[in-house]
């Protein structure tokens, strides 16, 4: 009996509640996939912008990295874009942090969207697992009642083991849904961390010319 030929089998043997489970593990495998590819496709036009913008940023054209923040999609455009499009209005540090952190706040939702289906998917697999072989023990048991005192013994311990089943595979897929999360998880916080650095860089580098008020607040408080 060959691998493919057991994995039926168990799936055959553990009853309606398979398929439900089958049906989340299949959503949650689908949210990783899109997630995984958008998250690794971020990550690589964030890099690629940085790249464009930062030659820009060390020659002072503020006017080139806005142009080429207004026409590019990384989400590292439109935070820096953000933050320097706030230079007409002000030029205190604050400001421009806010800018920035306002654009860092519209954009962290698209990466963090649907990743926490999957904890919830992962948990919703080992439930439906443990309702099923609940399900099926009550069967078994009121089968076994009917059944001929010789038979019971060998009928019951077959009912359990396919009542398993279910919890088993709510088991398998829940942990890798878990696995998936915590890996999505900690792409994310890699892609926000690069940015937030890539803000300070920007702000670092308008204090070093003298493009900022670093003293607002002792002004303001004066």
């Amino acid at each position: 009996m060959d691998f493919f030929e057991v994995v039926v089998r168990f799936f055959q043997e553990g009853g309606t509640f398979m398929f439900p489970i089958a049906v989340v593990l299949a959503i949650g495998l689908a949210i990783v996939i899109e997630r995984y590819l958008f998250l690794s496709f971020s990550k690589s036009v964030n890099k690629k912008a940085f790249k464009q913008m930062e030659p820009l940023l060390d020659k002072h054209d503020y006017k080139g990295v806005l142009g080429f923040a207004s026409t590019d999609k990384a989400p590292i455009s439109r935070i820096i874009g953000a933050g320097l499009a706030r230079l007409d209005h002000s030029q205190r540090r604050e400001d421009i942090e806010y800018a920035m952190e306002e654009g860092l706040m519209e954009t962290t939702p698209r990466l963090e969207k649907r990743t926490a289906y999957l904890a919830t998917l992962a948990n919703i697999s080992t439930l439906l697992g443990l309702l099923g072989t609940i399900i099926g023990l009550i069967a078994a048991f009121s089968a076994v009642a009917t059944a001929d005192p010789s038979e019971k013994a060998s009928l019951l311990s077959q009912s359990i083991s396919v009542a398993m089943n279910t919890t088993a595979f709510g088991l398998i897929s829940a942990i890798p849904l878990l696995v998936f999360h915590s890996v999505l998880q900690t792409k994310t916080t890699e892609i926000i961390d690069s940015m937030e650095m890539a803000g300070v860089k920007c702000l670092n580098g308008l204090i070093a010319r003298n493009d900022l008020n670093t003293n607002s607040r002792a002004t303001d408080n004066a």
